[in-house]
């Protein structure tokens, strides 16, 4: 009977801590699989009820917000955001964030991503942000890497600066990694589809040092599921292979599946509509569905 009230106290305290680190303004629940699970191979698959049949191209794998772009998978060319513009031109943006240079560009899609999250960290005083680098062009990528050196720049293709979805940020006031703003984004990033795409004790993982400044633009509910298990980009590709992830988020539930691409081929995808697809850069696409 002792043992089944410790054990009782010990599960109270846990829930008590989890609840107390999750968002006020998220609900959410996590979960690995899902209903409806298929066998993952590179076969067209049949579809099932409320399910239609798209065709996916194999060049898929090489387009999309998902996209894996490290010292091993570098970003193929021409695949970078097609919406990409100065931020100097883009008022409302420069209005709001100071920008160290004015040439600075950046998918324009995720630039309204990162102004909505920097408007809300207004509305808690946190109101001195900054961006140092966004988008760059290959050449620019090879000039920074002439000039730096391999310890601190990649060659032209394997930063994710060329993709566009990523940007670094600083704070007027300090250093990021102990600024008001460099705490809130890492606190509250995710909820926004963003991540801290280099954090602490994953160089190992990464390739990348530890650097507090650089965001990625993921979209959620992938942010989220990386953040509710300590992931980074590499590791959610690996979770994925071994099986599908699901999460609810204020009410939606998300399901998250892998296909590997070694071919064209048909993937069962929501009748509604609500999916999208994206490429992992590497040898298959990941699908995400939508359910209210």
């Amino acid at each position: 009977m002792k043992k089944w009230m410790v054990l009782l106290v010990v599960l109270l305290g846990i829930a008590l801590l989890v609840t107390r680190y999750l968002p006020d303004s998220f609900d959410y629940k996590i979960g690995r699989g899902f209903a409806q699970e298929r066998v993952i191979d590179d076969k067209d698959e049949v579809a099932g009820k409320n399910e239609i049949l798209v065709d996916v191209s194999k060049s898929q794998i090489y387009q999309g917000d998902l996209l894996l772009i490290n010292k091993d998978y570098p970003l193929v060319d021409g695949n970078e955001a097609q919406d990409i513009v100065k931020l100097v031109d883009y008022s409302t943006f420069a209005s709001q964030i100071v920008l160290l240079d004015r040439s600075l560009s950046l998918s324009q899609d995720v630039a309204e991503r990162f102004l909505t999250m920097v408007k809300d960290a207004n509305v808690e005083g946190i109101d001195h942000f900054m961006a140092s680098s966004g988008y760059r062009t290959n050449q620019e990528q090879d000039n920074l890497y002439d000039e730096k050196g391999s310890e601190y720049a990649m060659p032209a293709g394997y930063s994710e600066h060329n993709l566009g979805l990523a940007l670094d940020v600083g704070s007027t006031q300090s250093g990021i990694e102990k600024s008001e703003e460099g705490v809130w984004l890492r606190d509250n990033a995710w909820k926004y589809g963003f991540i801290l795409r280099y954090p602490k004790n994953k160089e190992k993982i990464t390739s990348i040092k530890y650097e507090p400044w650089h965001f990625r633009y993921i979209g959620l509910p992938h942010s989220a599921i990386m953040e509710e298990h300590d992931m980074v980009l590499e590791e959610y590709y690996e979770a994925l292979r071994d099986e599908p992830l699901s999460i609810t988020i204020e009410g939606q539930h998300y399901n998250v599946r892998y296909h590997p691409m070694l071919n064209d081929k048909k993937i069962a995808v929501p009748a509604d509509g609500d999916y999208t697809i994206s490429g992992n850069n590497v040898d298959g696409v990941i699908v995400t569905e939508r359910h209210r």
